[in-house]
């Protein structure tokens, strides 16, 4: 039911206490400290591997948003085998693995393959124990190496071409070709032909009607 006019506010419940719940965020530069002292802590403990897992490059989803790339939850089983990184040794080595997901293009499918392989060139893998070192374990000389990454993702990053760099460029109706080259003209034409036919049936419908009629 809708009030009108200047009437009498029926039953105004307006002395609650509302101080008491209202929620104020006046610990917020204390959180600020408490998360980067987990972040730090978090980086010392697993060091000297990096905080983070190497991630796919994936198209968001709808029209809309599908030039855009993004990091993806996981690489495909498919991507693994093309890469000949083992499905189970994969998250081990700091690899995020999606068994849901399925490559829809060869093109996405060359891309995530490219960069496990960029993954693999650069990685390092100590022995689980000291002086026993494994046939997949890196050599004495890469383990000297103080080239340390703390996060994969800034070492491999996932970049938006823009549209300076050629993804897509925008042309001027009048910028465009004639015969094969007016693709774009040609497809309005043919739309506006198929919006208006019945108008333009029933139009010359009329015109022959009136030239036999003036003839009799």
């Amino acid at each position: 039911m809708t009030i009108k006019h200047n009437q009498q506010i029926q039953h105004n419940h307006f002395r609650k206490d509302w101080q008491r719940r209202v929620r104020t965020h006046f610990d917020q530069p204390g959180r600020k400290l408490r998360r980067r002292n987990a972040r730090v802590a978090k980086a010392a403990s697993v060091a000297p591997r990096p905080v983070d897992r190497l991630r796919p490059a994936v198209r968001c989803p709808t029209l809309k948003y599908n030039r855009r790339i993004k990091p993806g939850k996981g690489f495909t089983l498919a991507e693994l085998k093309d890469a000949k990184i083992p499905r189970k040794l994969a998250p081990t080595i700091g690899i995020a693995v999606d068994h849901r997901r399925v490559n829809l293009s060869t093109e996405s499918h060359a891309t995530n393959v490219a960069r496990l392989k960029a993954f693999k060139a650069r990685l390092i893998l100590f022995p689980r124990r000291v002086g026993q070192p494994k046939k997949a374990d890196s050599s004495p000389e890469d383990l000297k190496s103080n080239n340390i990454v703390r996060q994969t993702g800034a070492a491999l990053p996932i970049a938006n071409t823009t549209t300076k760099e050629g993804v897509y460029s925008e042309r001027k109706i009048s910028n465009m070709g004639a015969g094969e080259d007016a693709a774009y003209r040609r497809l309005r034409e043919a739309r506006s032909e198929k919006r208006l036919v019945g108008v333009r049936e029933k139009r010359a419908k009329a015109k022959a009607e009136e030239a036999s009629a003036a003839k009799k």
